[in-house]
């Protein structure tokens, strides 16, 4: 599934940070993922205490 920046996103999983799964964020790339985060997407606005994270396409639903 492909994503654009400030698409609003459930993360379904995620192995990049397991206290983000259930949370809502916004998408942060301008791009389609490269070779740099192994085709990851970058989500941000999580929670105050949780960084933005990489999720794969299948840790994430799109709102």
């Amino acid at each position: 599934m492909a994503f654009k920046a400030g698409d609003k996103v459930r993360i379904v999983s995620c192995a990049d940070d397991p206290r983000a799964v259930g949370k809502t964020g916004r998408i942060v790339d301008e791009v389609p993922p490269g070779h740099l985060t192994s085709g990851r997407w970058t989500v941000g606005n999580i929670a105050l205490l949780i960084a933005p994270v990489l999720c794969s396409a299948g840790e994430l639903q799109k709102l």
